[in-house]
């Protein structure tokens, strides 16, 4: 006989509404959804706190903080796996795509440990049922990089790998258009003057000079795959159209509002970052998340640094009035899943996999009280 549990007196988060009612779970799959309280023998009642489909994060670089939690404290890698795994699903995400950067540009050569050290830690780890969430890859490609397709064809075939992002973090372009803000970066990271403005020139020459091949040789890899391929910080009309024309269909993080509007005028769908929302605006300066919203230039919140921004910004755009409940926990669950090509998650709906996340308000403040994952209670 099939494990059957039954939550009630729950307020339901549905794909296009809010309701107070029951939800079954047998096995791993969600089995039913009512209105109305059960009085079943053993129901579990949740006391009127929501109950919404777990968390999909498309993007998020929650482990390099685990792996560097000083800067010169490195963390064993297995470890900080383990580690940022919790977090995730301590804020109730329960889908992550674990965005590792590919490519060095000569300021963070420890990413590519990371990145290696990643993959490895899941390979491992993802067989023993000891992580709490499901992980997949994002594989950031930093275009302009020397090291960056010799990366990517180490795990060109890997399963786990649902997305592909095209980065450029050179000076002068994307998010660092801004020179000054760029040099103010490096200043803090302790470099002089001098090396500050030799490295932005070689930086530069190496763009005009790798970019381009490494650009359509990354982009034949992954054609006729199935895999999601997206660009990164987008800002001006003439990148989205250049996108558009590769067959790139996710603008992510576009930092101007123009770029926004154009990637949404080409029929692709637009990722922004759930830490803008929770902080009222960019943390670099650039186009604030809930203006993006406003205009209609949104499909998906990203975690991007802070796991527990996805639910703190979709409670936040519901209660501002950006969006319906409903709509905005979408964002963060059955849209972002949709993105990843897992259909089978991110609604609570029949059928689903049984990914569910308990949460009461203080005050403001969603604040996850238990998490189920596939069925399993794992918070």
């Amino acid at each position: 006989m099939s494990q059957e549990t039954v939550f009630t007196n729950a307020v339901l988060v549905l794909p296009d509404d809010v309701l107070r009612g029951t939800l079954v779970m047998r096995e791993d799959a969600i089995a039913e959804v009512a209105a109305g309280t059960s009085h079943a023998p053993g129901a579990i009642d949740l006391d009127g706190d929501y109950l919404l489909p777990g968390g999909v994060d498309v993007h998020t670089d929650n482990l390099e903080r685990q792996v560097l939690p000083r800067s010169l404290a490195r963390w064993p890698s297995r470890s900080a796996m383990v580690a940022h795994d919790a977090q995730c699903a301590a804020a109730g995400v329960t889908t992550i795509l674990d965005a590792l950067c590919l490519g060095d540009l000569g300021f963070d050569p420890g990413r590519i440990q990371t990145f290696h050290d990643g993959v490895a830690d899941l390979d491992a780890l993802t067989p023993t049922g000891l992580l709490k969430s499901q992980h997949y890859l994002h594989l950031r490609c930093e275009i302009p990089a020397l090291d960056t397709l010799s990366c990517f064809d180490t795990v060109a075939d890997h399963p786990l790998v649902r997305m592909v992002s095209l980065m450029d973090h050179s000076p002068g372009v994307g998010q660092y258009a801004n020179i000054e803000f760029y040099r103010n970066l490096r200043r803090r990271g302790g470099l002089d003057e001098a090396m500050i403005d030799r490295r932005i020139a070689e930086l530069q020459e190496q763009r005009a000079r790798v970019r381009a091949p490494n650009r359509r040789d990354l982009l034949d890899r992954v054609r006729d795959r199935d895999i999601a391929l997206a660009s990164h910080d987008d800002r001006t009309v003439e990148e989205i159209a250049e996108n558009a024309r590769d067959g790139i269909r996710i603008s992510e993080f576009p930092v101007t509002m123009e770029a926004a509007q154009a990637a949404k005028a080409a029929g692709m769908d637009v990722i922004a970052g759930a830490p803008n929302v929770v902080r009222g605006g960019s943390h670099s300066g650039n186009i604030a998340a809930a203006d993006l919203l406003r205009s209609g230039s949104v499909d998906v919140f990203a975690s991007d640094y802070v796991p527990p921004a996805l639910i703190e910004a979709a409670f936040r755009c519901a209660r501002e009035g950006l969006a319906r409940l409903p709509q905005a926990i979408a964002m963060i669950t059955s849209r972002a899943a949709a993105l990843a090509g897992l259909p089978d998650r991110g609604q609570l709906a029949d059928g689903q996999r049984a990914d569910l996340v308990r949460v009461r308000v203080h005050e403001t403040l969603p604040v996850v009280r238990q998490v189920w994952s596939g069925g399993e209670r794992v918070i």
